[in-house]
């Protein structure tokens, strides 16, 4: 499989990651993301990665910069579904993530998604967010 399917919901895009991720596909994710972000006007970015059993640090380094890029487009990322095993992996290889907030599970994950975005609207008068215009 060369590309995820990206699913827009409402002004957010939904990834589901049902197979197992590779360092191409992590790129060309990150790559398709993006500019889906641009080309749709997306605020949210939520990925479920309930299906994956390992992360390796570079797939943790990306899924940062997935969600650092995507903030620097005015998008919030979520990332949902870790398991315990794949949190305890990213821990002790020392993977950072400054811009990523989790959840449990994508319910949970969309609705924390959906109340940032509209956190944001209202603190910047139902606009886009300027901080990086």
């Amino acid at each position: 499989m060369d590309r995820l399917p990206i699913l827009k919901l409402g002004d957010c895009l939904l990834v589901t990651i049902q197979v197992d991720m590779h360092d191409r596909l992590a790129l060309a994710l990150q790559d398709d993301l993006t500019n889906m972000i641009v080309k749709t006007g997306a605020r949210g970015v939520l990925i479920d990665i309930s299906a994956l059993d390992i992360v390796d640090s570079f797939i943790g380094r990306v899924l940062g910069n997935i969600a650092a890029m995507s903030r620097v487009l005015d998008a919030d990322t979520m990332i949902v579904g870790m398991q315990p095993a794949v949190a305890i992996t990213l821990v002790e290889l020392g993977v950072t993530w400054k811009h990523v907030r989790t959840a449990l599970n994508v319910e949970q994950g969309m609705g924390r998604l959906r109340a940032s975005i509209d956190a944001r609207r209202t603190e910047f008068g139902g606009g886009r967010d300027d901080r990086f215009s």
